[in-house]
């Protein structure tokens, strides 16, 4: 079967509310323009409940099937933007400087409004369909924040499903996997205290940019000396900030990055060395070693059945021969991990073609894959809550 007809039909539609999101980018929990507009569009729509306020700017629409009692199944969107200046020269570009959706999810929102629109219409199911629009995902751990607020006990969700789109990815066709699909992050900061001096006379000062230096070496060890070469790992400094001047050697430096990994044990031994060399690395140079370690989010886990069964329903649009089922995981982290600690699901990435990466300031939603998103949750709802 391919995309449905009347998602097909409501592309034009669809894409218009996907520019102006486009145009009115927010950032973090702080999505009041846009949690309004997706909130307006529900209840225009006639769903049977639109709870706005979780998490701060989330929302939650509740849609009841017309084909009697059953369970409720969850469908997400994540809806904020970037702190990215916007080059993608498109008609409809940011409004807002220094921001921008350069991660797709304008797209993303708009594609689950049109799928509640045409579920809502239909209401060809039994039980319900709980569409979620999930604010701070760029980091600030919305899914997170409306998992511990109660959002799944509230609204009765037995299974979660996600989708995020995919430069590179032809449009139409998806890719999933069971199991891990994309890496738990952390970040740490680490400072070094030295003692600071003229650089002519580096006897009788501890330089906190050797030591700095020493330790950034040292972590690549971790990867390539300590993990078993089997599993996935990314260790990486992003930040090196000491110093002012040419003839001064600065009294502290800090160092800063990430760590990325698909299970928990690597998660911990990486954790656990980081400290470890930076207390030997201190102790050899007489230097003081602060570390601040965040565990961030956790793995993008898709339980097996939920992502066979996914896997099936993208079939049901795509085609078998459109739908990878073993994409390899990605190192980028996920807060939707959250929803799927909680709740059994799947995640799945839709084709957006060959266009700008992800987190790039030319990066732009592809709209002609909007019919094929649309199509995809009508049928996951039809076929998880077929009567």
């Amino acid at each position: 079967m391919p995309i449905l007809n009347r998602a097909a039909e409501m592309q034009d539609e669809v894409a218009g509310w996907r520019r102006e999101l486009h145009q009115m980018p927010e950032l973090s929990f702080d999505l009041f323009k846009t949690s309004e507009f997706v909130a307006d569009k529900l209840r225009a729509f006639g769903c049977d409940e639109v709870v706005t306020g979780l998490a701060k700017t989330g929302v939650v629409a509740i849609i009841r099937g017309n084909l009697g009692a059953g369970a409720t199944i969850g469908l997400r969107a994540d809806m904020d933007a970037l702190p990215i200046a916007e080059a993608s020269g498109v008609p409809h570009a940011s409004k807002h400087p220094g921001a921008m959706h350069a991660c797709g999810h304008d797209g993303h929102t708009a594609m689950l409004l049109g799928a509640a629109k045409y579920l809502a219409e239909t209401r060809n199911f039994a039980g319900s369909v709980a569409v979620i629009f999930q604010p701070a995902e760029e980091g600030g751990g919305g899914g997170g924040v409306m998992v511990r607020e109660g959002m799944m006990e509230r609204f009765g969700i037995g299974k979660v499903f996600g989708m995020h789109n995919m430069p590179g990815l032809a449009v139409g066709e998806f890719a999933i996997r069971p199991g891990p699909i994309m890496a738990a992050t952390a970040e740490f900061t680490i400072t070094v205290k030295g003692r600071g001096g003229h650089a002519a006379m580096p006897h009788r000062s501890v330089d906190p940019v050797v030591v700095a230096s020493q330790i950034v070496m040292v972590f690549q060890t971790i990867v390539s000396r300590t993990v078993d070469p089997i599993d996935s790992l990314v260790v990486t400094v992003t930040k090196f900030h000491a110093g002012d001047a040419y003839n001064v050697i600065p009294a502290q430096a800090e160092i800063a990055g990430t760590v990325r990994t698909l299970r928990k044990e690597v998660a911990a031994l990486a954790r656990e060395r980081i400290h470890a060399i930076c207390a030997g690395i201190g102790a050899a140079h007489a230097a003081e070693i602060d570390v601040r370690y965040d565990a961030n989010y956790p793995v993008t886990f898709n339980n097996p059945e939920e992502a066979i069964f996914a896997g099936d329903v993208a079939t049901t649009v795509a085609g078998e021969k459109n739908v990878d089922r073993a994409i390899e995981p990605l190192m980028g982290g996920e807060d939707f991990s959250y929803m799927l600690e909680a709740r059994p699901g799947a995640f799945i990435f839709l084709g957006n073609g060959d266009t700008a990466n992800l987190h790039n300031p030319g990066y732009d939603f592809n709209d002609e894959a909007i019919p094929h998103g649309i199509s995809y949750w009508v049928r996951l709802t039809e076929t998880a809550l077929a009567a």
